[in-house]
């Protein structure tokens, strides 16, 4: 049986640990190897689902793939606050998935806010908040 068929039953079998062990073995950010960087966004995402978000955190100060997975299971989590404390601490990315977060949510005052204590000349996290903001296509 081959490693990632290993890392595969291990999934199956929801042993996060093992398949992690696996994955991480022939996972590599930068590589020039699909395959590599393929095996790195899914040690990523086994993290994620294994809810080592600490470790992932580690790796988010240094990875981007990293940062935006982590970024995303909290938002799966509804951890608003780890969101904003991120966005409080320069990850544009965690603002517009807290912005997008709080829009689904109708919270558009509160998306409003946000944006003006985190980053009042960001256009993009302004763009995000319209956009939620906006009624749908066809509505009135």
């Amino acid at each position: 049986m081959k490693w990632f068929e290993q890392a595969e039953e291990a999934e199956r079998r929801q042993d996060g640990d093992t398949a992690i062990t696996w994955v991480s073995a022939h996972a590599e950010c930068s590589s020039d190897a699909s395959d590599r960087h393929g095996s790195h966004l899914w040690h990523l995402d086994l993290l994620a689902r294994a809810d080592r978000l600490p470790e992932l955190a580690e790796r988010a100060t240094t990875c981007v793939h990293a940062r935006r997975r982590l970024n995303r299971a909290l938002r799966e989590r509804g951890m608003e606050a780890a969101l904003r404390e991120r966005a409080d601490d320069g990850d544009r990315h965690a603002l517009y998935v807290l912005l997008r977060l709080l829009g689904e949510a109708g919270r558009i005052e509160e998306a409003r806010r946000v944006v003006e204590e985190v980053d009042p000349d960001n256009a993009y996290a302004r763009k995000v908040v319209a956009d939620h903001g906006a009624p749908e296509s066809g509505t009135r």
